[in-house]
């Protein structure tokens, strides 16, 4: 990869030119290493940004310092060292807490949140950044762990025009397809737990009809094969019960807990503003069941388990089965 050419100085630092000719600062500071973190820095350094991380857990701070990063101590510490921070954490109250962390330091000018964080605490973190006059750009990200690691992911900003344009090309190095939804930060997380879910919903329905499908006597791939190339396809069929689900294997990817968590804040904002959502809620119900039997912290397919055990039939054959 051609690292980009330093172009000029600037109150913040050395400037920079990429290969496409768009301007941007190498210090970036990156909070948040887990599955999908990781990804974003190991990219960030290939991309020849120069890059300032923090994590709670040393040894996920550890994977990247090994590939070239700077490890910091505090949220705090980090954004005194870098003028641009990205978020990517688990929970909203986790955002919320280290966002007035990164709101002490000094250096940051810009808050990117990668995470999952919803509307509403979007809305206040904002408030919180921009009276220590902060901008921030809410991009929540969806794809999973793979398309992380390739940089394939959907990326949903939403922010001031002119903050959006400055990190544009920070998001193009970990994500393929870009939607700018306007300049209100938290409509790009409406979007995102829109698509979370729809996803919730798809896969729930999904699990318990191929289960079904078992008990009745079809076989486990053909039954995906004729539904993803029928009506009844999804991001469930076509990626998720085939890579979890069909050898057994159940990878962890993104938790029972974390979806159950955006589906039960999608349908929570939606009752805010007054929008119906009939169907979602049995999805979500389901997941929160899962949770209570132990699958919280297994991916989100994993509780298939259920449907099978109530059917008395099993989708899917581990590889080592004979």
């Amino acid at each position: 990869m051609t690292l980009p050419c330093r172009e000029s100085t600037t109150e913040h630092g050395w400037q920079y030119r990429n290969s496409l000719g768009k301007r941007f600062f190498m210090k970036v500071g990156l909070i948040g290493l887990g599955n999908i973190g990781v990804h974003f820095g190991t990219r960030l350094l290939a991309a020849g940004y120069e890059l300032i991380v923090h994590d709670r857990n040393e040894a996920m701070q550890r994977r990247l310092v090994e590939k070239g990063a700077h490890g910091v101590g505090s949220a705090q510490e980090l954004a005194s060292r870098a003028e641009i921070v990205l978020l990517c954490l688990p929970m909203p109250r986790i955002v919320a807490e280290v966002a007035a962390e990164v709101a002490q330091g000094s250096a940051v000018r810009i808050v990117v949140d990668l995470s999952t964080t919803g509307p509403s605490v979007t809305k206040e973190v904002e408030a919180l950044l921009n009276a220590r006059g902060i901008a921030m750009i809410g991009a929540p990200v969806s794809g999973g762990t793979v398309a992380a690691e390739k940089g394939t992911l959907a990326v949903m900003p939403a922010g001031p025009e002119d903050t959006y344009k400055e990190v544009e090309p920070l998001l193009r190095v970990i994500g393929k397809n870009i939607f700018y939804l306007g300049t209100d930060p938290s409509l790009g997380q409406t979007m995102k737990i829109i698509n979370n879910t729809l996803y919730a919903t798809s896969m729930v329905a999904s699990c318990e009809a191929l289960v079904y499908g078992v008990k009745a006597g079809l076989d486990s791939k053909t039954m995906l094969d004729v539904i993803n190339v029928s009506s009844g396809r999804s991001f469930a069929t076509l990626e998720r019960i085939p890579q979890c689900a069909l050898d057994r294997s159940f990878p962890i990817r993104f938790t029972t807990e974390l979806l159950h968590k955006d589906i039960k804040m999608c349908i929570d904002e939606a009752e805010k503003i007054g929008a119906p959502m009939l169907v979602s809620p049995a999805a979500r119900q389901f997941l929160a069941f899962a949770i209570t039997q132990g699958d919280g912290q297994q991916d989100n397919v994993y509780p298939i388990r259920h449907f099978e055990q109530w059917a008395g039939a099993q989708f899917g054959k581990a590889s080592t089965d004979e």
